[in-house]
């Protein structure tokens, strides 16, 4: 069913790399065979609910831009259903496999969890019949512990433990409905675990705390019989000064030290990891290293702005060395690429919440055609292989497998030869690649 408001829009086909249009892919052929696969099952693109959706146009020093029917009564169940006929418009028109949402986008606006329950509970059957109507999958949920005063001062985290049975009930019922709905995984985003302050903190308090509530969603997937993957998505800080799970690495201590590293793996925000002060590159090739990666929310940040901008990915040599990773990785088991990015509040066209995906989407592509040629030439994988020979020698081999001792080990040296990184010729190689 065509919604009104996306009605002069036609379904956005793929025209080729000289294509004019920019409500057509340039890159993006669905079913064009990359490395044994398509592009559609490598990227396994998903689009958001929220930012799509449910995001009004405003910023903190102005009111809502964007004049959506279904946002001028945001507690009418009918308005939740206009907005999931326009979604799932979108969605078809895309082409996209999949989707993502929080448990407030999709339901009628609630001011307590209990009514928030009844309002997912009127939603789920019409959400399913879409699902099947237009084949669509979903490829996480997850509830919004954020947004509510109630939430404030966390949620799993929270010194109140009345907030912590909230988010522990949002969360049972967001996580039964994703089970129901076949979802490929479960995202948990701390957006609030975290502090503004020490005066009034106790650090081992809340993380306790925040592993005992991980604890029992873990137990209760086991217990519904949810196959799909739990994910955390690391950020650093913004609402909070600081949160617990700044980056890839503090998010593995933090399993490492409570024991849960074997039940959730990691989604990694592009501009999350740069307000971490990272690249995103090294996110995902550390998280790649640690056996933890999962998903991806693909985005950017602006490096004029030191918060979480959520603009569409457009820097295609970025995105290939991503997709070299991934792809060298055996690429996405569970994961996929969802689009958590929102248009600029002067962009209140319709035409251009399509423009900005299908560009998105191109980079990806494009990214992805890229990434294949890299892998298929192993002229990277060759010097890294070249760089790193010595320690395939059984001598090297006996010093990482423990048979030698320290004493052992410093007995027999010889001064080594100093050798160059290439810095410069790989990062030519890469320009003329991308």
């Amino acid at each position: 069913m065509t919604h009104k408001i996306f009605k002069h829009i036609p379904a956005i086909e793929y025209r080729g790399e000289d294509n004019d249009n920019p409500l057509a892919y340039n890159w993006y052929d669905a079913e064009r065979i990359i490395l044994g696969k398509s592009l559609k099952e490598h990227l396994r693109f998903a689009i958001c609910y929220w930012h799509s959706f449910n995001w009004v146009g405003n910023d903190v020093f102005g009111e809502g831009a964007f004049n959506r029917p279904w946002l001028s009564n945001p507690k009418s169940h009918q308005a939740a259903l206009e907005k999931l006929d326009a979604a799932f418009d979108f969605f078809n028109k895309l082409g996209a496999p999949f989707f993502c949402f929080h448990d407030v986008d999709i339901a009628a606006k609630a001011d307590t969890v209990g009514e928030l329950s009844e309002n997912l509970k009127k939603i789920s059957d019409p959400l399913i019949e879409k699902m099947k109507e237009n084949n669509i999958q979903l490829l996480w949920g997850t509830a919004n512990l954020f947004s509510h005063p109630r939430y404030m001062a966390g949620a799993a985290t929270n010194p109140d433990p009345e907030v912590f049975k909230c988010a522990a009930y949002q969360v049972k019922n967001m996580l039964e409905l994703t089970h129901q709905l076949d979802g490929k995984n479960y995202v948990l985003w701390g957006g609030r675990e975290g502090y503004d302050t020490l005066l009034n903190t106790d650090i081992k308090q809340e993380l306790d705390q925040y592993a005992r509530f991980l604890s029992l969603i873990i137990d209760h997937k086991e217990k519904i019989g949810f196959k799909g993957q739990l994910l955390i998505e690391p950020k650093p800080c913004e609402p909070t000064k600081h949160q617990y799970d700044r980056d890839v690495s503090t998010v593995i201590a933090f399993l490492e030290k409570y024991d849960l590293i074997d039940s959730i793996k990691l989604n990694i925000e592009a501009n999350h990891a740069t307000l971490a002060g990272l690249s995103f590159e090294h996110e995902v090739a550390n998280a790649i290293a640690y056996d933890v990666f999962g998903s991806i929310d693909i985005n950017r940040g602006d490096p004029q702005n030191g918060w979480d901008t959520d603009q569409f990915n457009n820097d295609c040599k970025e995105m290939t060395l991503i997709l070299t990773h991934i792809l060298m990785d055996g690429g996405f088991k569970s994961g996929g690429f969802n689009f958590d990015a929102k248009l600029r509040r002067q962009s209140i066209d319709v035409e251009d919440l399509f423009i900005a995906h299908i560009g998105g989407l191109d980079v990806l592509a494009k990214a992805l055609i890229n990434a294949s040629h890299i892998i298929e030439d192993k002229f990277l994988e060759s010097f890294k292989n070249e760089r790193y020979k010595a320690w395939n020698n059984k001598e090297s081999q006996d010093m990482l497998s423990g048979k030698f001792s320290l004493e052992d080990i410093v007995e027999n040296f010889n001064e080594p030869k100093i050798r160059s990184g290439k810095q410069e010729l790989l990062e030519k190689y890469i320009s003329i690649k991308t």
